[in-house]
């Protein structure tokens, strides 16, 4: 074998060992695994108490028609119903006459802002909503809020959040 060959063969050997080397590197230690950080959820409730809502009718010649809105802006209290934590801002819209609404509504708390969006059932059921995004201690959220109603006039409900960060 040559000198050249010899020291290309050199060269060749020594380039493998150093990627060899480098992709062990990147994998870890031997019977290691690389570690992910789950995402942390947090979970707490708060209490709507409706008392602003208002329909605007698109027909007021018929009550309950697709395209009905109704608005909203009310107080949100802690979980005792009793220490006022935030409010509310928010509208749904008529899509289902007789069955539910469409709604998008944003939490405004003291350390930050949730926004959901989801069905709101005539029928008071249990509904999830899509947490859409946040703010402050919310920023990048994701997740859902429970919403429960606490009467059966719909005068008050329970928002559990599952905030997914």
């Amino acid at each position: 074998m040559s000198k050249r060959h010899a020291l290309l063969w050199t060269s060749v050997a020594a380039a493998s060992l150093a990627l060899a080397g480098s992709a062990a590197l990147a994998a870890g230690t031997p019977g290691t695994t690389a570690r992910v950080a789950a995402p942390e959820t947090t979970v707490f409730t708060v209490v709507e108490r409706a008392t602003t809502d208002v329909v605007v009718y698109v027909n007021p010649a018929e009550d309950d028609v697709i395209g009905n809105t109704l608005g909203f802006g009310n107080d949100l209290y802690g979980p005792g119903n009793k220490k006022k934590v935030g409010r509310d801002q928010g509208f749904c819209y008529r899509t289902n006459p007789g069955k539910s609404w469409e709604c998008t509504w944003t939490n405004l708390l003291s350390d930050g802002r949730i926004t959901v969006q989801g069905v709101f059932p005539d029928s008071l059921r249990d509904s999830r909503l899509a947490i859409t995004g946040g703010t402050g201690a919310y920023q990048n959220a994701r997740g859902y809020m429970l919403l429960h109603s606490r009467n059966a006039k719909g005068t008050a409900f329970d928002f559990t959040f599952h905030v997914i960060r």
